[in-house]
């Protein structure tokens, strides 16, 4: 057995690549600058993230996820990790690898946290994942999962159910919470009562639910969804609250998107912004709905 220190640990097992943010990539380096040892697991690992249309690299199979996560076991640490982050999931096999290793950590911490993203698509995009990964995060993925990060289209999806107003999506989290999880962030929301020029987000945890506006932003870039997710989870095993997780994680992202629009970058100025995680320059309203 291995002691505890007054470290966090989080092991994130997602996608990354050498150039730019997304996956690993966009979610280590805020968990870090907020404190935490991040434990990063790669299941690809490409020259640049899939959004330019072009990308050299290669995809990893759950067995090797799996053997990474023996070998991180093999340490005898895996009682010390607080929580496992996942994101997009390229393959079945990754999913499954997943999987088993949260119940591998729950083996040796039972009071771990899973947090999950489950990444399946976009309004206006629709699914982009490949054929059967939207129901292996429904069937197998979320339902383990403590804490979960869908976008408004991805929460429809879970729940089976098309939200429009707020009282429909609070339908759709509980039939999404009734999967497994306690906790859902619902980042992109767009309801019928949010003005053109904002979004919403929506966290939601024991019958409760809170919500931030922020202005909408005239960006379009990859990675900003991993980098919430992870700020979310971070301040969450920080506070317990869906609420204050919720007010922190926004603001910081808005700051880091704020930045990254004022600069006309193509990549989230996810380094540069870093003040942002610990300090950021804008904060908002907390609101329970």
């Amino acid at each position: 057995m291995c002691e505890r220190s007054g470290m966090v640990n989080v092991l994130s097992i997602q996608s990354h690549v050498a150039y730019g943010h997304a996956g690993n990539a966009s979610a280590v380096f805020p968990l870090q600058r907020l404190g935490i040892e991040v434990w990063p697991v790669h299941t690809v690992q490409f020259s640049n993230h899939t959004g330019y249309g072009a990308w050299q690299g290669r995809v990893f199979d759950g067995p090797a996820v799996e053997e990474v996560v023996q070998g991180i076991e093999e340490r005898g640490v895996l009682g010390s990790c607080d929580a496992v982050l996942s994101g997009y999931m390229g393959s079945a096999d990754i999913g499954h690898a997943v999987v088993g290793s949260v119940a591998r950590v729950r083996a040796a911490n039972p009071d771990a946290v899973y947090c999950c993203d489950p990444v399946i698509g976009d309004v206006g995009r629709g699914v982009f994942v490949r054929p059967g990964i939207p129901e292996l995060f429904r069937d197998v993925a979320v339902p383990v999962a403590d804490v979960v990060t869908p976008n408004h289209f991805e929460l429809d999806y879970l729940s089976g159910h098309r939200t429009t107003s707020l009282a429909s999506v609070k339908d759709a989290v509980a039939v999404v919470q009734g999967l497994g999880p306690r906790v859902v962030l619902t980042t992109s929301l767009v309801a019928d009562d949010t003005p053109e020029d904002c979004v919403d987000l929506l966290a939601s945890e024991g019958g409760r639910h809170f919500r931030v506006r922020t202005p909408r932003l005239g960006l379009s870039v990859n990675g900003a969804g991993d980098a919430i997710a992870a700020l979310f989870l971070a301040h969450w095993l920080d506070t317990r609250s869906a609420g204050e997780a919720l007010g922190r994680a926004a603001a910081s992202v808005f700051g880091l998107l704020q930045r990254t629009e004022d600069a006309g970058s193509r990549e989230i100025l996810l380094v540069q912004a870093q003040e942002e995680y610990v300090s950021p320059t804008r904060t908002f309203d907390v609101s329970e709905v």
